[in-house]
């Protein structure tokens, strides 16, 4: 019930307040016209005090228990192509986090790969089962670094508008969700200044943030993945994550280009998880077609599927392993042969 009163407050008081002049009537009305009224005035109180009408048709609210894990685990199964390692860590760090009543932290994930791998992808899937809007909803928050924090003499300025938003945010909504796009391209040090709200704080200033997450997006470590998976004597399908997540975090730590360049939340082991996104295959490009073809409503075409994989361009250039741009520029490949 603690969502039904976060979604309308005083949702009684504000019944009472409407319905108010309509029962003060009723005494002077006729016996068959004061039923009607008496009758109306309850269905309308019903309607009304009911969470579920008023959240779902009049505003958007800050569903506390709304996440379904099996619709979670499907939606990663089905719509995230070539990336088992991140599909299987993401999902259980989610629901582990989800499915505990009181975490001691909120959950943060960084993201890492070449461009076109899934990243961008995959939180929106994870924000689309957390609240019903996904991406547009109120209680996602998106910044991309180039976009909100261009210039290098406003840093104190962001850090202050950074942590005024996250309080405001959470303030209204304990599960909400911040993602912060192109870490690679974030100004050194910025990113500390939410040092506090993902650490082990059960309040600061009277607001809990453990029940919020935090995304990381970066470009960062892409190609200290990609040698990981061309050098390693496992098949891609069966590298885990201790193959990569540790040394990944060090090649974060010591890179000045990657936004964590000795940053607190890494020293103070404030990441949850660092998820590697390995590069996509020319099957999974194929794969990547065959979906976007499905989306527009077209029938699965395996040929057309095959001209447009053979247009990508793909790395080492004497083997063409690994496609340059994963899944990237698919669509727009796409539309210039449909």
């Amino acid at each position: 019930m603690a969502g039904a009163r976060r979604c309308f407050p005083g949702s009684w008081l504000s019944v009472g307040v409407l319905l108010g002049p309509l029962l003060s009537g009723v005494l002077t009305l006729e016996p068959v016209t004061t039923a009607i009224a008496i009758a109306t005035a309850s269905v309308l109180t019903g309607y009304l005090s009911y969470p579920r009408f008023y959240c779902g048709r009049l505003v958007e609210c800050c569903e506390e228990n709304a996440y379904n894990s099996t619709a979670f685990k499907e939606d990663l199964e089905n719509k995230l192509i070539g990336q088992h390692l991140a599909r299987d860590v993401i999902f259980r760090a989610v629901t582990g986090f989800m499915n505990t009543e009181n975490p001691k932290k909120p959950l943060a994930l960084s993201l890492h790969g070449w461009t076109g791998t899934g990243k961008n992808f995959i939180s929106k899937i994870i924000t689309e089962n957390i609240h019903e809007k996904g991406m547009s909803s109120k209680f996602v928050h998106l910044f991309v670094s180039t976009l909100h924090f261009p210039h290098d003499n406003l840093i104190h300025l962001y850090k202050d508008q950074i942590q005024s938003w996250i309080r405001g945010n959470v303030t209204n909504c304990p599960r909400s969700i911040f993602i912060f796009d192109e870490m690679d391209k974030l100004h050194q040090g910025l990113i500390d200044t939410i040092k506090p709200f993902l650490d082990y704080y059960e309040q600061i200033d009277g607001v809990s943030y453990r029940k919020a997450i935090f995304i990381f997006l970066s470009n960062a470590g892409g190609e200290f993945i990609n040698r990981v998976v061309l050098g390693s004597t496992k098949r891609r399908e069966d590298l885990e994550l201790q193959d990569l997540e540790s040394a990944l975090s060090v090649e974060l730590f010591n890179n000045k280009e990657s936004g964590f360049w000795h940053s607190s939340l890494i020293d103070k082991n404030l990441i949850d998880f660092y998820v590697p996104f390995l590069p996509l295959e020319y099957r999974h490009v194929k794969e990547c077609v065959m979906a976007e073809l499905r989306h527009r409503n077209l029938m699965p075409n395996e040929e057309l599927a095959t001209r447009v994989a053979n247009e990508m361009t793909y790395f080492p250039k004497d083997t063409r392993m690994f496609s340059d741009k994963g899944c990237k520029t698919v669509t727009t490949k796409l539309t210039l042969h449909l």
